[in-house]
C-alpha cells in the first residue's frame, strides 16, 4: 500500500483542502505531514483536526530536510510526495499505484490541472503556451507532486540540499522510466499576477541551473525547446507564444543573476495562490 508525504511550511490556509483530498483516496497506508519551520497554525490544524495523519513538527524550515525526516516514518511503497497547496483527483492514488505495479514506471505523477481563473491576463497567456509543451504534459514536470517506487528510490541516498527537489528526482530517471498517469490529476492554483509567476518560475529555473552546476543529474534531460518554439511562432498562437517567450527570457536572466549569488538565496514564495481553498 502506498504512503504519502506532504511537506508543509506555513500552509494553514490550504492544508485542509490538501488533506481532505488525500483522505478521500483509497488504499493509502499512511499520510505523513512534515511541517517545517512553521510560524503559523499549520501543525496545530493537522494535529487537532486530522488525528489519523502522522504530523511531524520540524523546527528547521527546509523542504528537502522535511522530506528526509518524513521518509523515516514510511512503512510501505510507492511514496507519493504531494505539495500542501495542491489537491488530488478522486482515485488518483489507487490508479497511479496500479500503473506503477506493472514495473515500467519508477517515477510517476498525475497530470497537472492549473486553475488560472483568478489569474491576470498575462499569467493566463503564459500558462496557455506552457501547458501545451509536450515535455510538460508527459514528463513529470511541474506537477507539484511525484511518486517513486521502492526500486526507484534506490537511485539516491537522501534528498540533497537543493532548491528544486522534484527536478533533482526527475533527472535521476530516463524518459522511459517516468511519466504522467492518464486519468489522474493534481489541481494547482496559478499565481494571480505576473510578479508572483516570475518569482516561482525563477525559483524553478534557478533550481535546474543549480542541479546542472553541481552535476547532480544522472540522466540526460533532452528538451527540444527551440524546435518547439519555432513551430509555435509560425502558428495561430503567435501572440501568446511571443508573450510566453518574453516572460521566459526575463525568468532565465533573473535566474542567471541569482545563480551568481546562490549562497545568499532566499526562498521565493507565491502567496497569491495560497488563499483559503475549499475541499
Amino acid at each position: 500500500m502506498p504512503s504519502v508525504i506532504v511537506p508543509a511550511h506555513n500552509e494553514a490556509t490550504v492544508i485542509r483542502a490538501c488533506l481532505d483530498s488525500l483522505l478521500k483516496q483509497t488504499g493509502v497506508d499512511r499520510i505523513i505531514v512534515a511541517c517545517n519551520g512553521c510560524t503559523d497554525t499549520t501543525a496545530t490544524i493537522v494535529q487537532q483536526e486530522y488525528p489519523q495523519v502522522v504530523c511531524l513538527d520540524i523546527a528547521t524550515p527546509s523542504k528537502v530536510n522535511a522530506l528526509n525526516e518524513a521518509e523515516k516514518h514510511v512503512l510501505s511503497w510507492p511514496v507519493f510526495y504531494i505539495d500542501a497547496d495542491t489537491k488530488l483527483s478522486a482515485g488518483a492514488i489507487e490508479k497511479i499505484t496500479e500503473v506503477m505495479a506493472q514495473g515500467k514506471l519508477l517515477l510517476a505523477a498525475p497530470e497537472p490541472v492549473i486553475d488560472t481563473s483568478r489569474s491576470s491576463w498575462l499569467v493566463k497567456q503564459y500558462y496557455k503556451v506552457w501547458l501545451s509543451l509536450p515535455y510538460i504534459r508527459e514528463g513529470v514536470v511541474a506537477t507539484c507532486s511525484f511518486v517513486i517506487s521502492a526500486q526507484g528510490r534506490n537511485r539516491f541516498i537522501n534528498f540533497p540540499n537543493v532548491i528544486n527537489d522534484d527536478g533533482f528526482v526527475r533527472c535521476q530517471f530516463s524518459a522511459e522510466e517516468r511519466g504522467n498517469v492518464s486519468g489522474t490529476q493534481v489541481f494547482i492554483t496559478a499565481p494571480q499576477n505576473i510578479k508572483s509567476l516570475i518569482k516561482i518560475k525563477t525559483r524553478a529555473r534557478l533550481g535546474n541551473m543549480q542541479l546542472a552546476t553541481a552535476k547532480l543529474c544522472t540522466q540526460a534531460q533532452a528538451k527540444p525547446y527551440s524546435q518547439i518554439m519555432r513551430s509555435k511562432l509560425f502558428s495561430k498562437d503567435f501572440f501568446s507564444v511571443s508573450i510566453y517567450l518574453a516572460i521566459a527570457t526575463l525568468i532565465r536572466l533573473r535566474a542567471k543573476q541569482q545563480l551568481r549569488h546562490l549562497s545568499n538565496y532566499r526562498w521565493e514564495t507565491d502567496h497569491t495562490s495560497r488563499q483559503t481553498q475549499s475541499s
